[in-house]
């Protein structure tokens, strides 16, 4: 029952490949037997099922009880269900393609660009008080320093996973089932010595909010909330349980789980998996005949159709120009005998529902906010609208996911040190030309200072780093000219150059007119 629990709720039946699993709904008494489950829990709870169940003398209770049922893990460990089979979201990850492209891309132009380390305010205050160049010198390499310490700390939390790849299941997770969690352990000193990923199947969220708890194999296991120093462990036997951080996608009619964006084009899904379906069955299962043979005027012998049966059987498969020779019976002045072999299926042969998976895979890809670029090659598609709908998912889908990832990660941050802040990668958008222009041209204004360029690039400070570029009149002069595009050469220049990839406008594809404005 609980198998259907996605696709009744759409109203999409459920499909004989459908063998999704809650390790949650099993019997209560069951649950008990299961590894880690302390003793305590395990005698206060069959008490409290006993008292719900039965009386004195086989009487038992017919009030209805305002509580969580308790005859289910569900009701055992006190968590709550999730709004959708979570084993069922996470199933369609893995077998939908458009699915599972978008996710993988959304999660690579988040948190698999890599991250680095910006210095936070508290200690830009500090070095704007140096006394000297000197000073502010030795100040950037040491907090320079500090980064690459903050970075090996970091990356030596886990010893298979990378920091990255930890944020990559976890986001996976997430974009696939609304849900990801992302594990804390700490030292015997209370310190953070561990960051690692939990699959987000396998967890549930206690109704009181005071942890959450995992069934894998029949162990179970308890988590408490990050940085919750007072909660108990009222479940398992663990005196020092780990910490979850839990990532989720927002949805107003749940306030323990989120819902993934593919939930919304969820028929779109179940309809694609079954026009699949359709077409391997049609190619494995088809009665159609390939040909039809007929005679008129006559009747083959025992061994001409049995070498005719054999020949259309297995001598066309695989071979080219085969002859068959069968001996027909002589005509009659009476009786013409008339022999054909007509080949019914000798064309091309095309998949069922075409159109149909198409419109699908643009309602997945819509749901997810991803442009078809992002995903493969997407035919028509011109140069500028490509770089106009990059542009629109980084700022509308890249970068809040991002903002919510790295105030989680700072939160593990801080408890290490306050010096830095961690910053994940953005989508770049322009080239490193076009990139170089922008730098040369906030240096000749004095916007910025050789060592902030320098900084970005990676490199190391300069001891002359910290002034600004002084210009003579003649280069001001030209400068300004150039920025404000005062001289007609250039304007006209500009006027005729062709469009690169790298500006914010380009060409439509050939026969499509004029570019939009």
């Amino acid at each position: 029952m609980e198998n259907e629990t996605l696709r009744a709720k759409i109203d999409i039946p459920v499909t004989k490949e459908s063998k999704t699993t809650d390790v949650f709904n099993i019997d209560a008494k069951v649950a008990m037997s299961y590894d880690g489950v302390n003793q305590n829990f395990k005698r206060r709870m069959s008490r409290k099922i006993s008292k719900v169940w039965t009386g004195v003398d086989g009487a038992e209770s017919k009030q209805l009880i305002p509580q969580q049922d308790i005859t289910s893990a569900y009701g055992l460990f006190d968590v709550i269900v999730p709004p959708y089979n979570l084993d069922e979201l996470a199933s369609f990850y893995e077998t939908n393609f458009a699915n599972h492209a978008a996710i993988n891309a959304k999660v690579a132009n988040t948190v698999g660009l890599g991250y680095h380390f910006e210095i936070s305010n508290s200690v830009k205050d500090k070095l704007e008080e140096a006394v000297d160049d000197n000073q502010l010198m030795r100040a950037y390499a040491k907090a320079e320093r500090g980064k690459a310490t903050a970075t090996d700390w970091l990356e030596g939390l886990n010893d298979e996973d990378t920091f990255t790849h930890v944020l990559e299941k976890a986001l996976i997770d997430c974009e696939a089932t609304g849900n990801g969690y992302i594990e804390i352990g700490r030292t015997v000193t209370g310190e953070i010595g561990y960051v690692g990923h939990i699959p987000a199947t396998t967890i549930r969220v206690r109704r009181l909010r005071d942890g959450y708890v995992q069934i894998v194999n029949q162990n179970t296991v308890f988590f408490k909330n990050f940085q919750d120093k007072r909660q108990t462990n009222p479940v398992t036997n663990d005196p020092r349980p780990n910490e979850l951080i839990h990532l989720k996608k927002y949805t107003p009619k749940n306030s323990y789980y989120g819902i993934p964006d593919s939930l919304a084009s969820a028929t779109a899904i179940v309809g694609d998996q079954l026009a699949g379906r359709y077409n391997i069955d049609y190619f494995e299962n088809k009665a159609v005949p390939r040909y039809i043979v007929t005679l008129k005027g006559g009747q083959l012998s025992n061994e001409s159709e049995d070498k005719l049966f054999r020949f259309l059987q297995s001598g066309l498969r695989g071979q080219n120009h085969r002859t068959l020779f069968l001996p027909l019976p002589k005509d009659t002045p009476d009786n013409k005998v008339e022999f054909k072999m007509e080949a019914i299926e000798s064309g091309i042969q095309d998949g069922s529902f075409d159109k149909y998976r198409r419109s699908n895979r643009e309602d997945i890809l819509m749901s997810h906010q991803m442009p078809m670029s992002k995903v493969g090659s997407a035919a028509g598609v011109s140069i500028a609208s490509a770089l106009a709908a990059d542009r629109t998912f980084k700022e509308q889908v890249a970068r809040p996911v991002q903002r919510n990832i790295e105030k989680v990660v700072n939160k593990i941050i801080k408890e290490k040190t306050d010096m830095y802040i961690f910053k994940l990668n953005e989508l770049t958008l322009t080239d490193e030309n076009t990139q170089s222009q922008i730098d040369e041209r906030y240096l000749k204004m004095q916007v910025v200072v050789p060592n902030e360029v320098r900084q970005r690039l990676g490199l190391t400070m300069r001891g002359d780093g910290q002034d600004p570029v002084v210009l003579n009149p003649q280069q001001r002069a030209e400068m300004l000219a150039q920025t404000r595009g005062t001289r007609a050469r250039d304007v006209q220049r500009q006027n005729n150059a062709s469009d690169s990839p790298a500006t914010a406008t380009g060409r439509n594809a050939g026969g499509e007119g004029r570019a939009a404005p």
